[in-house]
């Protein structure tokens, strides 16, 4: 029920997942609302959090509510994960309180894929979960990270950055300057020392650790930038018609780059953390970006994301 486009790009999505991946797929909402649903099942839940509500309160005051149920299923162990493009504060808070926390996490992350063309993806975190927070939390970050990195894209030795003004250890605030001297002995962290925003998007990183107000921040920027480039290129392969005619030749390159950087094709972020699979699409998601969601949200559950956490964090 959550989204710029739900229910009706939500509903198509999953219709979609459901047919290209052949998994089981549960829509949790208003039935009357939701229109053709196919052959998928549907959990009625009456109330919906607005995407301009209150988390926390929200979730206290509304039970009913579709995140509130979804959330509940995967505790209950009636779905083995659960994905919104809603409200992303009631989404975490419904995930946290319904599944729990794995045991030794002192704080959930939201790991965020940041597009590296011709590479994999670098996996920014926090993007948002903790706007405050203490060099142990970063620590873990560090290491769900990693464990993330290598279930998701196969790198077995990802390479941690402390993201920083500057590359020196001295560098940066109290909260970066303590993380730093704790991830340099922590364990099961590739730690490579601090970085700066503009390595995010190259190989010189594989997992970018910050605070989520400046997780947040940087994400934020990057998309803006992204589409101001992009805003920039078609306006100017419109001036003229000999601009209009290499638009025409280079178009499929162009579509090509850009279905790379779209953060749809990475079906969205994960809530690392909490006992369960929870992926946070972005609220503009279109039924493509669902579908892509709900596909990596079962390979998740296939590699037990979970149980590898679990695994790092004790370690």
């Amino acid at each position: 029920m959550g989204g710029d486009l739900a229910p009706s790009e939500i509903v198509l999505g999953s219709l979609r997942a459901a047919e290209q991946l052949g998994v089981p797929i549960i829509l949790v909402g208003r039935t009357s609302e939701l229109g053709d649903t196919g052959d998928l099942e549907v959990f009625e839940a009456s109330e919906v959090i607005e995407m301009t509500d209150e988390p926390g309160a929200a979730i206290r005051r509304k039970k009913d509510s579709s995140l509130v149920r979804c959330a509940e299923l995967v505790r209950d162990g009636k779905a083995s994960a659960m994905v919104s493009a809603g409200n992303t504060g009631a989404t975490m808070g419904s995930a946290l309180l319904r599944m729990g926390r794995i045991k030794g996490v002192s704080r959930p992350a939201v790991a965020t894929p940041i597009p590296v063309p011709g590479s994999t993806p670098t996996t920014l975190l926090d993007a948002g979960a903790n706007a405050e927070c203490q060099p142990e939390w970063l620590v873990q970050f560090a290491q769900m990270g990693s464990a993330y990195a290598r279930a998701r894209f196969a790198i077995d030795a990802p390479k941690v950055g402390l993201l920083s003004i500057g590359e020196e250890p001295t560098k940066g605030n109290s909260l970066v300057k303590d993380t730093h001297a704790l991830l340099s002995s922590a364990g099961g962290v590739n730690f490579i020392g601090n970085v700066e925003g503009r390595d995010i998007m190259t190989t010189a990183v594989d997992v970018v650790v910050t605070d989520g107000f400046t997780g947040n921040v940087v994400l934020k920027a990057l998309e803006g930038g992204m589409q101001a480039i992009a805003k920039g290129l078609l306006d100017a392969f419109s001036t003229t018609p000999e601009r209009q005619r290499a638009r025409d030749e280079l178009m499929p390159a162009l579509l090509e780059f850009y279905g790379v950087m779209n953060p749809d094709t990475y079906g969205g972020a994960f809530l690392l953390g909490t006992d369960g699979v929870c992926v946070i699409c972005h609220g503009s998601s279109n039924a493509g970006a669902i579908a892509n969601a709900i596909g990596v949200a079962t390979e998740m559950v296939a590699t037990d994301l979970v149980g590898v956490l679990r695994s790092a964090v004790a370690k």
